[in-house]
């Protein structure tokens, strides 16, 4: 048996803290929402709308806490952009989860996260363009009662693939 004069001291570490609370999280990829359909079909020259749907596990906001030695650490996780690599080559940095489309809305562009292809899929594999979308999360934590404050960035991603035709027009 041990005996001392005086409790020991316990240190605890806020960053690590903030970590475990991010840890009791679920972040997840963007739950991809994209016209055209996978199921269907594109075709070059068209509008490409792209969105997640939105909940805690997908886009945020999302927060948990974790406590230690007397100390509460509150994490709030939100996603920051996110980047669809469209399988051509190209990307498109979207800062919002975007629109969902609505067939009323027939062959506009995207408010805020969409594209066009400028060529068809049947050169890639299964003749789809292969699409993936990664989300950039920022993770702001805080202990609570005032005092230390830090981010923990995280990276998640979702795929899909979509086929893109070309019309042929005869005169």
């Amino acid at each position: 048996m041990f005996w001392a004069a005086e409790a020991p001291v316990v240190t605890v570490d806020p960053a690590q803290l903030a970590q475990q609370a991010v840890d009791s999280m679920t972040l997840l990829g963007p739950e991809i929402q994209i016209r055209p359909r996978p199921s269907g079909q594109g075709v070059v020259g068209m509008p490409v709308w792209m969105w997640t749907t939105k909940s805690a596990e997908t886009y945020g906001p999302n927060s948990a806490s974790a406590s230690a030695g007397g100390m509460t650490v509150t994490a709030i996780a939100k996603v920051k952009r996110i980047v669809w690599n469209l399988g051509d080559g190209s990307s498109v940095t979207c800062t919002t989860a975007g629109t969902r489309y609505e067939k009323e809305f027939g062959k506009k562009d995207s408010p805020d996260c969409g594209t066009r292809y400028k060529e068809p899929s049947t050169t890639m594999p299964g003749g789809r363009y292969h699409v993936t979308a990664t989300s950039t999360w920022q993770v702001d934590w805080q202990v609570n009662g005032g005092g230390e404050s830090g981010q923990i960035p995280l990276v998640r991603s979702s795929e899909v693939d979509v086929k893109i035709a070309e019309v042929q027009v005869l005169n």
